[in-house]
């Protein structure tokens, strides 16, 4: 338990460093004055000032942030953040979620340049006596959708088996040429109850990996990640999630240390897609995340004048607060599943 802990603290840390990092680089780039940069939140434990950058690490290791001249607040400073060019500003609120996507990106490459060969969405063989066979699926066909969902990559297809209950799904693939409907496909189930999963019973053509193959598989699982948890996001807002379902740090501790156990590649896998996860819910338009700073701009860009800065930055604090709340509960209910 204690090493999956230190695992996990290891691998948020690394990702909010680089997030915060991001920022960091694009408001020097920008010529923003930057007061403070700090890993964690809460009371300071270690403060160095190099230069006009004060540098600290926080008590608490739940985030981070890069303090700016004028991000919050009027400042009569040229180089204060609300006093450069909207379309610089823009630049650096999406740097650190650019900063995740890339992150999470180059993950995947090294992931993929570990691959024996890349896998594709082409049947190659099935098991014996294999229900999606005997339900209309041939070798050779490419399975271009399930559900009604694009398959990008292989595992796009245990994604949206995931989330049916029956084993009985709509395909549409290419075969010979043409694409053909195949309304229901069926997939067996294996184990009972809680512990039941459905089975699937064939194998993808692999191809030989060239340096354009890599890079475009690894694109494109980076963007099935991507819908992913946009998919995911959605679920929760409309309903068919709930907040049971979110994991914070303190949840993540099982999974990271069951990722690590399974092999190097499950380990970088993880997280690619907690990063990839950060990066895109930093760009969500809510107050105090990255998208909501982005609004902010757009609306400033629309109107031709900004927000005041202190009713943007008091905006901004409710939704930290919002933020934290939730965090707690999220945390809370993590520490009830751990202990079950």
């Amino acid at each position: 338990m204690i090493v999956n802990i230190l695992l996990t603290l290891l691998v948020f840390i690394v990702i909010i460093v680089l997030h915060e990092a991001g920022h960091f680089a694009a408001a020097k780039l920008s010529g923003v004055r930057v007061n403070e940069f700090a890993l964690g939140m809460g009371p300071a434990l270690f403060k160095k000032q190099w230069g006009e950058t004060t540098y600290s690490i926080r008590a608490f290791p739940i985030g981070g942030f890069c303090s700016m001249e004028g991000e919050d607040a009027a400042s009569d400073d040229p180089r204060a953040f609300c006093n450069i060019k909207v379309s610089k500003r823009m630049i650096v609120v999406l740097a650190g979620a650019v900063m995740n996507l890339v992150l999470g990106y180059l993950i995947l490459v090294g992931v993929t340049c570990a691959m024996p060969v890349l896998t594709t969405n082409t049947v190659a063989k099935f098991a014996d006596n294999a229900s999606t066979q005997a339900s209309g699926l041939q070798v050779g066909d490419v399975i271009k959708k399930v559900n009604g969902r694009s398959i990008w990559v292989e595992n796009d297809i245990s994604y949206e088996l995931v989330k049916d209950a029956d084993g009985v799904v709509e395909m549409e693939v290419l075969r010979d040429g043409k694409l053909v409907t195949l309304p229901e496909v069926t997939f067996a189930f294996d184990g009972e109850g809680d512990d039941r999963s459905l089975i699937i019973d064939f194998k993808v053509v692999g191809e030989k990996k060239t340096v354009g193959g890599v890079l475009s598989y690894s694109f494109r699982k980076a963007a099935s990640v991507g819908r992913l948890v946009w998919v995911s996001l959605l679920d929760l807002v409309t309903g068919r999630a709930s907040l049971n379902d979110l994991s914070g740090p303190i949840g993540m501790t099982k999974v990271v240390g069951e990722a690590a156990r399974v092999g190097v590649s499950s380990f970088f896998l993880l997280v690619a897609f907690i990063t990839i996860n950060v990066g895109i819910f930093n760009l969500l338009p809510l107050p105090a995340l990255d998208g909501g700073r982005m609004l902010f701009l757009l609306v400033e860009a629309v109107r031709g004048k900004p927000v005041k800065p202190e009713r943007e930055g008091l905006v901004h604090a409710i939704g930290f607060a919002l933020l934290i709340l939730l965090m707690v509960v999220v945390a809370v209910n993590d520490v009830f599943k751990l202990i079950r």
